[in-house]
């Protein structure tokens, strides 16, 4: 009797303990590893940051990569105070931005040329970077006076805080802050920029190479064509670093994806695109 009784307490233990609550599973050994980045800024950068992010995902389904806009000053305000995983700017971090985020770390991950576009009907086919300064800064106001017709010049061009008008000031106009002439059409990004030179007789206006089409003419600048061949050999004159900031050094994710861009493959999706290679 004393035996089936301590049987009963046995079975009775081990049946109480098998319904109890289940184990909590164990933690992910890397829970620092982000699998969610966000990035923001250029305009410039965005439709690369967007190609590339395609194809890192696709060979690493578990991160997630979000790419917005908002120009370059946005992307280094962003990434500086931590709001992004990485911010765009398709400009030089200005040494104030530094002095402002003192830990942001500069990542060039391709390098892209500025062409100076017309209306496709307009028949000018080249200027000097002396005559595209004169046009952006109003001394010379219609277009016979660059080889063209008699008619008054369409300025488009982008607003402050752009990347884009940030290198075209450096490396045409000689000044970053550069004063548009007062009837220049201002756009919010490369897109809207051709979009304006495209529909609008007589215009010309400022894109980066990603952006060219069709819609618009590429004028060649002291004589060299804009193509990312003259790009390369280093003739054509009008030609921008394509960044990504960090907050400090990379890792995780971030690390891993910034690594695929400027490995091999990575930079052959560069070359694809339009743009032209880091290394």
């Amino acid at each position: 009797m004393r035996y089936l009784l301590l049987l009963t307490l046995v079975l009775a233990t081990t049946l109480f303990a098998s319904c109890g609550p289940a184990a909590t599973p164990a933690p992910p050994i890397d829970q620092a590893t982000p699998t969610e980045i966000t990035v923001a800024g250029s305009t410039s950068v965005q439709p690369l940051a967007e190609v590339l992010a395609e194809a890192y995902m696709g060979a690493h389904p578990e991160t997630r990569i979000t790419v917005q806009g908002g120009g370059s000053s946005v992307g280094v305000k962003s990434a500086g105070e931590g709001i992004v995983e990485i911010g765009n700017a398709s400009r030089n971090v200005k040494d104030e931005e530094f002095d402002t985020y003192p830990d942001l770390m500069v990542h060039t991950i391709a390098r892209d040329g500025i062409a100076i576009v017309v209306h496709p009907d307009v028949p000018v086919d080249g200027l000097t970077k002396e005559q595209v300064k004169g046009i952006y800064e109003g001394s010379i106001s219609t277009w016979n006076e660059v080889g063209g017709p008699n008619v008054p010049i369409v300025v488009a061009g982008r607003e402050e805080g752009s990347g884009t008008r940030g290198a075209f000031g450096d490396l045409v106009m000689g000044d970053e802050e550069f004063a548009m002439v007062e009837t220049a059409i201002l756009q919010p990004s490369n897109g809207a920029v051709r979009t304006t030179v495209s529909t609008t007789p007589n215009s010309i206006g400022f894109v980066s190479f990603g952006y060219l089409d069709r819609s618009v003419k590429a004028l060649a600048i002291d004589g060299v064509e804009a193509t990312v061949d003259n790009a390369l050999a280093g003739e054509y004159p009008v030609v921008r670093p394509l960044n990504m900031l960090t907050k400090g050094e990379p890792s995780g994710a971030v690390e891993s994806w910034l690594d695929f861009i400027l490995s091999q493959d990575g930079q052959a999706i560069v070359a694809e695109e339009g743009y032209i290679a880091a290394q």
